[in-house]
């Protein structure tokens, strides 16, 4: 028994003790929001038709579909114009860059899921399947602190650091402001009804605006209280839940695609894969489909391969050795898939989600590889001096005291 209750006290430590996985979660935010980004702008001169006015679903087909399943869009405020359209559409990527560049994390993670939700939920036939887990992953960033590394938020903390290491003390006019406007938006939108239908996501604003305000009010009168303290225990208890949730969304991903995949009999005889390299649709280069589809041989191997990866994968992750090679495997597999079966968005939001369990030790030296890479372009275009390795952001340091937190 005391075996169990110190492995459950270290357990519940390591919970509350840290926000965990900064690096995974950093990878996750500019995979989903890269994702999404790039995928705003190919679409941008097909903008009208995929999700505006000019659409084949109609606004009116629109507004009876979120009356009937309650979905929240902000393109249902306003009747079917261009011009509230194209502001939201202009969020939507605005919100992207700024999340992909980490800047706010927290708000603009917010910002993020509404403009995602705001556009599928107008369309909901528009996406190949990685719109489902961009869907999903939009909601669950915003539990999450994603800005703890590899972001500008992690640069102004440590510059904040310095500063406060000197004595000088900066304000955080940012902050406050953007948080005020936003809190002005969403009471307008209440008042005048516009959250009506979808509960969640309008609560979901209103807690994480509220949470905002109290964290900033707790860090100007109470930097070093029980209070500060207690928001930091909630704020890694949510950030780490998020994280396990993020985790265990991925494999039931791959475990109910696996084993549906094993009912059906083509998948059984081996000859699944040699359909869809059949398919126009499926076809951007239809010299390499017909290379890939003349092996039988070849065709059967990957098939198989590919149930068996899916599979086997979540129970992988109790042997880090062999989940590293299977991760490895569904990565190139999905790279596959973009190049051969022209699917690039739903391929990086595949790889987006699967970065959640790459290991930390690889995603450091990455970014190691990235700032030396990055060092010798400046260099090489005339800048003196090296670039330093960019430094995480150090666990709730005093975030709080001088402005919103990340």
């Amino acid at each position: 028994m005391n075996g169990v209750a110190l492995s459950l006290s270290r357990a519940i430590a390591r919970v509350t003790g840290a926000a965990l996985g900064p690096y995974q979660t950093a990878v996750i935010r500019i995979g989903f929001s890269a994702t999404w980004l790039l995928f705003l702008l190919r679409e941008f001169p097909h903008r009208h038709e995929l999700y505006g006015p000019d659409g084949p679903w109609s606004h009116d087909l629109a507004q009876q579909l979120v009356a009937d399943n309650g979905a929240f869009t902000v393109l249902m405020w306003e009747g079917g114009g261009t011009l509230w359209f194209e502001a939201v559409y202009a969020l939507a990527v605005l919100s992207s860059v700024l999340l992909l560049l980490g800047w706010r994390s927290r708000t603009t993670s917010v910002l993020f899921m509404v403009g995602v939700l705001s556009l599928q939920n107008r369309s909901i036939f528009m996406g190949d399947g990685g719109d489902n887990v961009l869907h999903l992953m939009s909601i669950y960033l915003v539990f999450t602190r994603c800005g703890q590394v590899w972001s500008l938020d992690a640069r102004r903390a440590r510059l904040r650091g310095e500063a406060h290491a000197r004595g000088e003390r900066r304000a955080d006019r940012t902050g406050p402001l953007l948080w005020g406007v936003l809190g002005a938006v969403l009471l307008m939108a209440t008042l005048a009804g516009r959250l009506d239908g979808d509960r969640f996501v309008p609560a979901l604003l209103w807690a994480v605006w509220l949470a905002q305000g109290l964290w900033w009010a707790v860090g100007r009168w109470a930097p070093t209280g029980e209070p500060r303290i207690l928001l930091d225990v909630v704020a890694r208890v949510v950030h780490n839940g998020a994280l396990l949730v993020i985790m265990a969304e991925a494999c039931l991903i791959y475990a109910t695609a696996g084993w549906y995949k094993i009912q059906g009999s083509r998948w059984q005889d081996g000859t699944a894969v040699h359909y869809p390299l059949h398919l126009d649709y499926f076809s951007p280069w239809p010299a390499l489909s017909e290379a890939l589809s003349a092996s039988g041989t070849l065709v059967m191997l990957i098939t198989y391969g590919t149930v068996a990866v899916q599979v086997a994968f979540p129970f992988t992750l109790f042997n880090r050795r062999v989940k590293n090679v299977l991760l490895a495997a569904m990565i190139l597999e999905h790279a596959v898939i973009a190049v051969v079966l022209g699917l690039p968005f739903f391929s990086l939001a595949m790889i987006a989600a699967d970065a959640v369990f790459l290991p930390t030790s690889f995603l450091r030296r990455l970014g190691e590889w990235t700032t030396r890479g990055r060092g010798r372009l400046v260099r090489g275009g005339g800048g003196r001096g090296t670039v330093p390795a960019p430094r995480a952001a150090p666990e709730d340091a005093g975030t709080a005291r001088v402005g919103f937190e990340a």
